[in-house]
């Protein structure tokens, strides 16, 4: 939690802080029933799940109302975190494994968030249409293109364009260039100073 503190702290509510400091209990007591985040990894919680997740909130700030796809969710990843920093915007969290929307659902309830819709499918069959996607390395660009691009609509409502936005590490640019877009690409060690995000970075393609 001293993570969040030290990056966003002066901006949270008492509501926001609460809910961030309770994310390790509920995530072990989850996590004890139903395997979504690595064992050996529970102890960086905050440094390799939540704080991560929240380098989307270094890039672009989403409005009230916005709604944004998290595909891929996992066990709530970047949805969680975000829909905890963003209250008035929208997130519908997707995953095509039951068990962990079945996580998600559970600490979105325990928290209290009713921004949060998790839904169990796959991201190409969902209908609903979104300001901006978003991601973290749970497939190549061009796939993921590929699976929500129709599905975004054009316009502004956060700090940037409509568009994905991506979590993503290593050398990217053969990825990126396969794709076949212009990216925009940050560094999240431009934001945090943890070694742990020394390669990691945030993509963005605006629709």
């Amino acid at each position: 939690m001293e993570l969040i503190e030290k990056y966003f702290g002066k901006e949270l509510t008492p509501l926001q802080r609460a809910r961030f400091a309770a994310l390790y209990g509920l995530y072990a007591e989850w996590n004890a029933k139903i395997n979504v985040v690595s064992r050996k990894d529970f102890d960086s919680l905050y440094l390799k799940h939540v704080l991560h997740s929240l380098a989307i909130a270094c890039v672009c700030r989403f409005d009230a109302g916005a709604r944004i796809c998290d595909v891929g969710t996992g066990g709530g990843f970047p949805a969680v975190p975000l829909a905890i920093m963003f209250p008035e915007a929208r997130f519908t969290a997707v995953d095509s494994i039951g068990k962990k929307i079945t996580v998600v659902r559970g600490v979105a309830g325990e928290l209290g968030l009713d921004n949060i819709e998790a839904v169990n499918g796959r991201a190409e069959q969902v209908r609903a249409r979104f300001d901006y996607v978003v991601s973290r390395a749970v497939t190549e660009m061009k796939t993921l293109i590929g699976w929500t691009w129709g599905k975004i609509e054009r316009g502004q409502k956060g700090s940037l364009p409509n568009g994905i936005i991506v979590l993503k590490g290593g050398d990217l640019a053969e990825e990126l260039a396969g794709a076949g877009k212009k990216f925009n690409v940050y560094n999240v060690s431009d934001w945090f100073e943890e070694e742990f995000f020394e390669t990691k970075k945030v993509i963005y393609l605006s629709k």
